[in-house]
């Protein structure tokens, strides 16, 4: 009885010990939603849960090494024993109980998370190789940045344009797949203001590591001011080059394709229109409208050199119009 008592006493001590070693570890980031909130709480007695398992096994292991190993001069058999029935039910029916309970847990958790608000703001966001990008529909924006105001519901219907992504920000803590051919939602409410970051949280393709976009909780305020300050810019594109430049923001084309010279998945567009494209296969061609015309297209109809165009989707979609105004917008990056 004296062992059981003592092992008893040391399970207790190292459960607590590891987990306040865990909870001061600040293995979570900072929580930046009220959906954190239940899963930071579930989380909690997960951390509680494994750190009295880890004990459970660690100290009777540890103990029964030091106390009942074989000592100097012993050479008998250790004493047999046959079993213990009452142990067997114990470590059969508390863990039933346990798991019960954490099922109850992760169901109000994830009703938590799922709460609606009739009132939540809907935003739609697409995901492509490999990059983000958001509209607001109630007023015409198109932006690479995601504006969220502090303490609104908002809802994210999301879409993919070519193979699976994954929303995540881990202030928010909630993740969801962004899957082809399907409108998943992803309902938040920011309760932080700060600025963050959205990851793809789904191996994507070769630039997976790419795929993040700022992410801004603002004040009512603020929000308001950015939503007028990009209205007033929505309305004012209406030239050819600046709804060509709206359309590649749209089709997160500036995703793979830089307008600086740097060098993306895909060529830099700078200097684009009018050049000379070298291939992989020796031949040469004219970057005219017939040329960048195809290239949207049918992607796979030249492989510019030191570039694949595999990754790149083939945008059957686009109007001719609108080809014509992404045309006007390489125009001006010179």
């Amino acid at each position: 009885m004296q062992h059981f008592v003592i092992v008893g006493i040391l399970v207790i001590v190292m459960a607590v010990l590891t987990y306040v070693g865990l909870d001061s570890a600040g293995l979570m980031p900072v929580q930046a939603s009220a959906q954190a909130v239940s899963i930071d709480w579930l989380w909690n007695w997960q951390v509680v849960a494994m750190s009295f398992l880890f004990a459970l096994i660690f100290v009777p292991l540890v103990y029964s090494l030091v106390v009942f190993r074989r000592r100097k001069g012993e050479t008998g058999d250790g004493e047999h024993i046959e079993g213990n029935t009452n142990l067997e039910i114990t470590w059969t029916v508390l863990p039933l109980f346990l798991v019960l309970a954490f099922a109850y847990m992760g169901a109000y958790s994830l009703g938590e998370i799922n709460r609606v608000d009739p009132d939540a703001i809907e935003i739609k966001v697409r995901g492509q190789q490999f990059s983000w990008t958001f509209e607001y529909p109630e007023y015409g924006i198109v932006s690479t940045e995601l504006h969220l105001p502090v303490d609104q519901q908002v809802v994210l219907l999301m879409e993919s344009s070519d193979v699976i992504h994954s929303f995540w920000v881990p202030e928010f803590r909630v993740k969801q797949d962004v899957v082809p051919g399907r409108v998943t939602r992803y309902r938040i409410t920011p309760t932080l203001i700060g600025d963050y970051k959205v990851r793809c949280a789904e191996l994507c393709g070769m630039s997976h590591y790419k795929m993040e976009n700022p992410v801004i909780v603002d004040a009512q305020v603020d929000y308001d001011a950015w939503i007028a300050e990009q209205t007033a810019i929505a309305a004012a594109a209406q030239t050819p080059e600046a709804i060509g430049q709206l359309l590649t923001v749209k089709n997160g084309c500036i995703g793979c394709h830089s307008i600086d010279g740097s060098k993306l998945v895909g060529p830099s567009w700078l200097g684009t229109y009018g050049s000379v494209r070298e291939f992989a296969d020796g031949t040469s061609a004219v970057a005219d409208d017939a040329y960048i015309t195809q290239s949207i297209r049918e992607p796979l109809a030249h492989e510019v050199a030191g570039f694949s165009p595999s990754s790149m989707p083939p945008y059957t979609a686009l109007t001719d119009e609108e080809i014509a105004n992404i045309i006007a917008y390489l125009k001006t990056l010179k």
